[in-house]
């Protein structure tokens, strides 16, 4: 009988890691995808180092369980006390860790906004019209597919130097109404002009009128959700990790004293 438990306990405890070792790949691929992404907003947060520091913890935490995970696999199915030991104690250093992190990360939302307002503030005051550049062209994606304009509203983009100087009527192509060409079309538009222009209005411009902040953040938070849910699932195989641990931990020890011959 008690033979039997351990035979099951082993296979659950094997099937767990398995569970674990993937989920440990999908955290760290999140945080690869983080660093390399250039096709979405992630790619201007990438000026963060708060974003980029969060990855780096991504990638380290997910190559850790992964770790984790191959040593339960080994230890269940080998039976070895001691790695079932130093398996139990990782497993709660990275849970205490999770913990930590997860509360970090919820008291410093305000400061991530704000960061993250600055870093599009100054890509809008430095965006230059006809210039090749990976975040302006990201940024002009982001406009255009959301349907925003602006970080706040549209008037962020009365800080752009360059912009404002138009004698026309002039306004950032991506944030124009209706805009739905692929590609997106990039750098200012002129709109025409019946009669002599004294400034560049932006109250004439033809844009979208609701900033990008609200929308954005909406995106991070429902992907946000996606990352938590991981986590909690990762947590939960943890905990069943840990238990099942020390549950193989005591029957093989009860088995191995067993086997020890009595005088």
């Amino acid at each position: 009988m008690g033979s039997g438990c351990i035979k099951i306990t082993k296979y659950f405890l094997f099937l767990f890691n398995l569970l674990f070792f993937i989920l440990g790949a999908v955290i760290l691929g999140f945080g690869v995808w983080i660093l390399a992404d250039k096709s979405s907003f992630v790619a201007i947060l990438q000026a963060s180092n708060s974003l980029n520091v969060g990855a780096y913890i991504f990638i380290a935490v997910g190559a850790v369980t992964m770790f984790m995970g191959f040593l339960g696999c080994i230890g269940a199915v080998r039976e070895v006390r001691c790695l079932l030991g130093l398996y139990f104690t990782f497993l709660l250093l990275i849970l205490i860790a999770q913990v930590a992190a997860g509360v970090t990360f919820y008291f410093n939302m305000g400061e991530l906004k704000q960061e993250m307002g600055d870093i599009v503030g100054q890509l809008i005051q430095r965006y230059q019209d006809g210039h090749e550049d990976n975040l302006q062209e990201t940024w002009d994606y982001v406009q255009a597919q959301v349907k925003c304009c602006g970080w706040s509203s549209f008037l962020n983009w009365t800080d752009n130097t360059e912009l404002m100087s138009r004698a026309n009527i002039t306004f950032p192509c991506s944030c124009e109404e209706k805009n739905v060409s692929f590609p997106v079309v990039t750098g200012f538009c002129e709109v025409p002009s019946s009669g002599p222009q004294s400034s560049n209005d932006p109250m004439q411009w033809p844009v979208y009128k609701e900033g990008c902040m609200e929308k954005v953040q909406q995106w991070l938070q429902d992907n946000l959700g996606i990352i938590l849910g991981v986590c909690l699932g990762i947590a939960v195989i943890e905990l069943l990790g840990m238990l099942l641990s020390i549950c193989l931990c005591r029957r093989i020890h009860s088995e191995d004293y067993r086997k020890v011959p009595r005088n």
